[in-house]
């Protein structure tokens, strides 16, 4: 009985093609694993802003209340009170900060992420 041939070959993923895709999947996942602490210490900054604003009306109020603030929240190191840029805007307190922070992902390569952001009160 011959054997019939199919149209359709073998698949499925070589070794060389799954070593690809290892890689993508583990460039990004370093990518990930460096940008999350940064963005955590974003949001972290974004809501200790938000907290300060109520507290606070004068300039050195709200520097001192987000040095305190920087003193309980162990994970904010970019940026300090003195850093913080305090105006008012129809008779509300509104306190905006920007900065930038600079990753390494692999000794020459370096990933720069630019930060900013206002209080939302």
């Amino acid at each position: 009985m011959p054997r019939v041939r199919s149209d359709r070959g073998q698949r499925g993923f070589t070794l060389f093609g799954l070593l690809f895709w290892a890689i993508i999947v583990g460039f990004f996942a370093l990518i990930g694993m460096r940008v999350l602490p940064a963005l955590n210490e974003y949001f972290t900054i974004k809501r200790a802003i938000n907290k300060i604003t109520s507290e606070g009306s004068t300039v050195p109020e709200i520097r001192n209340a987000f040095e305190r603030q920087k003193d309980i929240e162990y994970s904010i190191t970019s940026i300090s009170g003195k850093d913080l840029s305090v105006t008012k805007e129809n008779d509300k307190v509104v306190v905006s900060f920007a900065y930038d922070k600079e990753i390494e992902l692999m000794k020459p390569v370096y990933l720069l992420l630019k930060f900013e952001g206002r209080s939302s009160n």
